[in-house]
């Protein structure tokens, strides 16, 4: 359990995350390699039932003060997340292992690990990290489907949040604060992506 925090230390103990979530995340990977990436995403998303979103994951810096218990499931849940942002699995391994390369029994802060993600991803992540790191808000997408047609929009967001999301069949959206319509492949009911730590509401 203590394997990657020995190997990347954070330099603040605000900044635990950096040990628990990836650490946590490690237990998905184990399933997946072992049962494959479908029970691997049950298994991650059922975490999120011992989620209390009390206070941010990250505490206060400079005076030894760790965050939220959170940082072990959500942290989990933020990581997934992101892979499923990325939405490219190897690219995503070879980040992991980037990191345990570059950062060897080093002591790093979490905009290092944050930047790394966003250099090596090619993707701008900061909103993401913000999001979930630093506060207790679970994005939520509202939408509303008539047919083929679905608009939607974020509430419960830190403003200009960049998490684009995609539907079951592959099917992307975009969404911001503000709403949106797309059609849809097919009038049948938009079903979600759940590997996204996201809430999902539907207005009527």
């Amino acid at each position: 359990h203590e394997w990657w925090a020995n190997n990347i230390t954070a330099k603040d103990q605000a900044d635990m995350w950096i040990h628990e979530a990836f650490t946590d995340y490690s237990e998905t990977l184990y399933i997946e390699s072992l049962w494959g990436k479908a029970d691997a995403d049950k298994y991650l998303q059922g975490l999120r039932d011992n989620i209390a979103n009390d206070k941010p994951i990250i505490g206060q810096y400079g005076v030894r003060n760790e965050g939220s218990g959170d940082m072990y499931y959500k942290g989990a849940n933020m990581i997934h997340t992101i892979r499923t942002v990325i939405n490219n699995d190897e690219k995503f391994r070879q980040i992991l292992r980037g990191l345990n390369k570059d950062f060897y029994h080093q002591t790093v802060t979490t905009q290092q690990i944050e930047k790394y993600f966003s250099d090596k991803s090619g993707i701008d992540l900061s909103s993401i990290f913000n999001q979930y790191l630093r506060t207790i808000k679970i994005p939520t997408l509202e939408y509303k489907q008539t047919g083929n047609q679905l608009t939607y929009k974020w509430t419960n967001v830190i403003p200009g949040l960049k998490l684009p999301i995609r539907l079951a069949d592959g099917q992307e959206l975009t969404p911001t604060e503000q709403s949106q319509t797309t059609t849809l492949k097919s009038e049948k009911p938009a079903e979600f992506n759940k590997n996204y730590y996201i809430e999902v509401k539907q207005i009527r």
